[in-house]
């Protein structure tokens, strides 16, 4: 069974009970996600050998954080235990026109303080056959950037495949460089690159020619040329992935995704997603999908569409990971959707 190794931040999630508003709750439910633990738990569920490489806090806290992840059969034994906090964020589910809003508290965790050295990566990537990242972690800190360019150059010093999903958080590049002037290094030394129909743009400025994200459908051929644009940037690339969402309302998404492989562009199936439950971690969701397609060696058409299934499915689970299993996203793709009870 192939190994996956994934590096970034996990936090405690605390949202309201159903739609409440914040300043509506005197209750919150407390999860924990972030995106390479997203990507982890979601392959673990597939029945891929998954590890997950962070720093926490050695705290109470941080072993809830810890069995969080362990507790889906998630390896947790690289995780580096440090420093005194673990990042919180705050999620307000939108609902029809007004949209989900998420407050972080997140200056001083323990990934943010961490630096080259910390981790080692010798021991970390041991068995290690994919090391996936995400564009959150550089921008956490500077020496959050800087481990996640060793654990990059270490893999790929290994022969590791890397991927990388783009993930442009604006308020969170504020450590002194933007990710226009660090994501190039990085990117320049990755095989798959991962984004939404946005991320290009904000990180490299390539865009789709005419793509209208608020306009409730994204075309995919547009994002044929955002995907040519990447790889010849970065020659390294072998294949481009992007997630299409068209938003209609924050319950109402249309779901779609591209794969280009340097040749031909493949299209996923669309999805019309009429009653979001939570949208959060579906682009990581995506990217566990399109890893497990890979490493099963499926064809890229195949890949698209067992990635573009399985993140639709996410949007009807409660919390940051996908908790679907191989079987159900197949179902999905043969059913076409139709929800039938199954017995």
């Amino acid at each position: 069974m192939p190994t996956v190794a994934t590096f970034g931040e996990i936090m405690l999630r605390l949202k309201p009970p159903d739609f409440l508003r914040f300043t509506q709750t005197s209750l919150f439910e407390a999860t924990y996600g972030g995106g390479e633990a997203n990507v982890a738990i979601s392959l673990a569920n597939f029945g891929v050998g998954a590890r997950f490489i962070t720093a926490l806090p050695a705290n109470p806290i941080g072993d809830a954080c810890l069995n969080s992840v362990r507790q889906y059969g998630v390896d947790t034994n690289s995780i580096v235990r440090q420093g005194n906090r673990l990042g919180i964020y705050f999620l307000e589910a939108g609902a029809v026109q007004r949209p989900s809003k998420v407050v972080y508290d997140r200056a001083g965790a323990s990934i943010a303080e961490i630096k080259p050295g910390d981790i080692n990566w010798d021991t970390a990537l041991d068995g290690v056959d994919w090391f996936h990242w995400t564009g959150i972690t550089p921008a956490i800190s500077e020496g959050a950037a800087e481990v996640c360019k060793e654990g990059i150059l270490a893999a790929k010093a290994r022969g590791i495949t890397v991927s990388a999903d783009l993930n442009f958080r604006k308020n969170l590049w504020k450590w002194g460089k933007s990710a226009s002037e660090v994501m190039p290094d990085l990117v320049s030394n990755i095989d798959i690159a991962i984004g939404n129909e946005e991320d290009a743009d904000k990180v490299f400025g390539i865009a789709a020619p005419g793509a209208d994200v608020e306009g409730g459908h994204v075309q995919a051929d547009a994002y044929r040329y955002v995907a040519e644009k990447l790889m010849e940037r970065f020659p390294g690339l072998k294949t481009v992935c992007i997630t299409l969402r068209g938003s209609v309302s924050a319950s109402h998404n249309t779901w779609s995704g591209v794969l280009f492989d340097g040749k031909k562009l493949y299209v996923g199936p669309d999805y019309d997603i009429t009653h979001i439950v939570d949208r959060v971690g579906g682009g990581d969701s995506f990217a566990a999908g399109m890893i497990y397609s890979m490493l099963s060696e499926k064809s890229p058409q195949e890949c698209i569409d067992f990635a573009v299934s399985a993140s639709c499915l996410k949007h009807t689970i409660h919390g940051d990971p996908n908790q679907v299993s191989v079987d159900e996203v197949m179902h999905l793709i043969k059913s076409g959707g139709s929800g039938r009870v199954q017995r």
